[in-house]
């Protein structure tokens, strides 16, 4: 069991961009010998496995570089799941006890020709624990490089943050997914997420499995599950999609959404005025495993949004929600 305080609001309030799911990958890395750097932006959490050893050691679930015997230090450099501003670190060292780092630091970059800058300086880290480091004024970037010193292991890297799409490049005329990760859509509240995080709902492709989506409990009372989430921009709306791909005895049995043009920063305001919206598709069948497909015409016209709430009914799971329209 990982040793930590409990985590901070960063880490529920936004994406964790170094998300092997969300699209992150590991570019590269000064060393991986013990344990592959893929591992660092695993969606899972980290496992210890008594008596697993391959032929480098003993299996360890993160990146692990061998022992130091010359100066310097590792590191690994990861490709953001989108350009973004990060707003928070969590270093976790999930049992690495013996042989964690001593410290590390973390640099971030944005483009391939830009220049690193220092966002976190040589830190102390322990072992088994989780380290959270809240960010500040860290601009925009795409890509992260995990320092360590001398050398080690770390069971998972996770950097949060809030998309930095250049909405001044998209024409008035284009039709594009208001609601993805990738052009700023967010989730900004849900009233069950117990089969894992709902991020990938906003996500490009089709799930790979029901972990790739938001899957509630099933509901033993009155009631039904609900989504809010924050478009990328404002825009009309004319067309929906709704994947269930991958759910088969678990899909709802029907879903609706409500949506609004909000003012000010999105946040808990507006999910709290969420149930109150009015309606940009009244409830409709859903079935399994299937991209469900809603024109323009079976939209109500509200005008430009830039929030939608997802009512599930009564619950069960999707693997992603697609709201197209052009920019307002």
């Amino acid at each position: 069991m990982t040793t930590t305080k409990p985590a901070p609001s960063f880490t529920r309030q936004w994406a964790n961009l170094a998300s092997k799911r969300l699209g992150a990958a590991v570019l590269s890395a000064s060393d991986y010998f013990f344990a592959d750097k893929a591992r660092l932006i695993a969606d899972t959490e980290p496992v210890f496995i008594p008596g697993k050893y391959d032929d480098h050691g003993k299996w360890m679930d993160g990146w692990e570089t061998r022992r130091r015997r010359q100066p310097g230090h590792d590191h690994c450099i990861i490709r953001l799941a989108t350009r973004a501003e990060l707003l928070g670190l969590d270093i976790d060292t999930a049992h690495f006890t013996g042989n964690y780092p001593d410290s590390a630091s973390v640099d971030i970059r944005d483009g391939e020709d830009g220049a690193w800058r220092e966002v976190l300086p040589d830190t102390k880290l322990s072992g088994n624990s989780h380290h959270y480091f809240p960010l500040q004024d860290a601009g925009p970037a795409d890509q992260l490089r995990l320092n360590i010193y001398p050398d080690g292991g770390v069971a998972r890297l996770r950097a949060y943050g809030k998309p930095a799409f250049d909405w001044d490049k998209v024409a008035a005329d284009t039709q594009v997914e208001l609601s993805a990760l990738v052009h700023g859509g967010a989730i900004l509240a849900y009233n069950d997420a117990h089969f894992g995080s709902p991020w990938p709902v906003l996500t490009f492709g089709r799930g790979v499995d029901m972990g790739d989506g938001w899957e509630t409990r099933r509901r033993r009372e009155p009631g039904h599950d609900w989504l809010v989430f924050a478009l990328g921009a404002a825009g009309i709306i004319e067309r929906i999609e709704i994947d269930t791909a991958h759910f088969k005895g678990n899909y709802p049995g029907s879903f609706s959404i409500q949506a609004a043009r909000m003012d000010g920063e999105p946040g808990p305001d507006w999910a709290e005025a969420a149930g109150q919206w009015p309606a940009l598709i009244s409830e409709t069948p859903l079935g399994p495993d299937a991209v469900h497909e809603f024109g323009a015409d079976k939209l109500h016209a509200l005008g430009p949004i830039n929030a939608a709430r997802l009512n599930i009914f009564p619950d069960g799971g999707i693997s992603r929600i697609r709201l197209f329209g052009r920019k307002a």
